[in-house]
């Protein structure tokens, strides 16, 4: 029998708090458990931002039960008026006698505030239970905080000898079914997906999220075409999708394709700057959609776009499918394509490690950061 520790309660409301996933952006995932004399007696999960936080979906569903109990949550509660009213008061207010979370709130609005305003007001605090889930959980949010900046990850489906597609470009396909459904899943956490302009060419992809159990939530589709060459007739400008598709193109654009894309409403053209090596400015343009609260991105490019961001350390987290595949020559399309590291001990090097066994295919995820 499982003992009903703050462990275990905890771990309730991290399972609860994943629900959210792809729903809440730009807010943290956050789930939360009332509990009277060792029961649930309430619980509850961000479901959207602007909407409830997980605290107070929790003690409404406890009602009279929340007077006395102990509130699970795994992140600090906010103390501060934002789109939806402060969760320090409404737990102070239905009498909770003691807070169990696992991390502290890196939004400088609470980092901290939220505890003080509970323990003045008579309410036992515990902090760091499963911290390090935590964190895991809410990585988007943790950096979007600190940094300012979108969380980036980076998808690669591969042989073993390390290549996206043959030569010809032929990639379909490189891994299975349930590498694929991963990689959908993948789409559904993140706010935006990101690929080049040859591989707009070449796939002709949707970048439209496709999941089994449930209806998946479409990331923005963000296109690196530094002349502006996506074709009018393209599946990422004419799919029928809630979210729309960005163009970041540079100074010598065609001016002709700018002004038939303005007429479509699904679409926005943005032009960046060229950076050192004469290539579009990736910091500004990642500044840019922060700033239209894109908080994190899933590359799902080619070689030319990976080398881009790795070479100059923008990925957050690398996911790599591995098909039980070889090529057996030297002309398919590498995973990174560019200059790379001439000694091994300059390579990049994941952290965190994790791995997975999706049918005859594996999963190397880890950190790069």
């Amino acid at each position: 029998m499982v003992k009903k520790d703050d462990t275990y309660y905890m771990n309730k409301a991290l399972e609860l708090a994943k629900k959210g996933k792809g729903r809440v952006s730009p807010n943290p995932l956050v789930g939360a458990v009332v509990v009277n004399d060792n029961e649930i007696v309430g619980k509850g999960y961000h479901k959207k931002a602007g909407t409830p936080h997980a605290e107070v979906h929790a003690i409404e569903d406890a009602g009279d039960q929340a007077e006395g109990a102990t509130l699970y949550v795994n992140l600090e509660p906010c103390c501060h008026i934002g789109k939806t009213p402060a969760c320090s008061i409404k737990i102070i207010n239905s009498n909770i006698k003691r807070l169990v979370v696992a991390m502290e709130d890196p939004n400088p609005l609470v980092a901290g505030k939220g505890f003080k305003q509970l323990k003045e007001a008579g309410i036992e605090v515990k902090l760091g239970v499963l911290e390090e889930r935590a964190k895991k959980l809410n990585e988007i949010f943790i950096k979007n905080m600190r940094e300012k900046s979108p969380f980036i990850y980076l998808k690669t489906a591969q042989t073993l000898d390390g290549f996206l597609a043959t030569s010809t470009g032929d990639s379909r396909w490189v891994t299975n079914e349930k590498a694929r459904a991963y990689g959908h899943r993948l789409r559904h956490k993140v706010d935006g997906i990101l690929v080049g302009i040859g591989t707009v060419l070449s796939d002709n992809p949707r970048l439209t999220t496709r999941l089994e159990a449930e209806e998946g939530i479409d990331p923005i589709r963000i296109v690196l075409d530094s002349k502006l060459r996506t074709p009018l007739d393209a599946n990422i400008i004419n799919e029928k999708s809630n979210s729309k598709t960005m163009i970041f193109t540079g100074q010598d654009y065609d001016k002709n394709k700018f002004a038939e894309f303005k007429e479509r409403e699904n679409v926005q053209v943005i032009i960046l700057s060229y950076d050192q090596d004469n290539k579009l400015d990736l910091e500004e343009m990642l500044h840019i959609l922060y700033d239209m609260e894109v908080m994190s991105i899933l590359i799902e490019g080619g070689g030319t776009v990976n080398h881009s961001f790795i070479n100059k350390k923008l990925i957050d987290k690398i996911y790599t499918f591995i098909a039980p595949k070889i090529l057996g020559g030297n002309d398919g399309i590498p995973a990174f394509k560019g200059k790379g590291s001439k000694k091994i001990k300059d390579s990049f090097k994941l952290k965190n490690i994790e791995y997975e066994k999706l049918a005859d295919n594996f999963l190397i995820k880890g950190d790069l950061s």
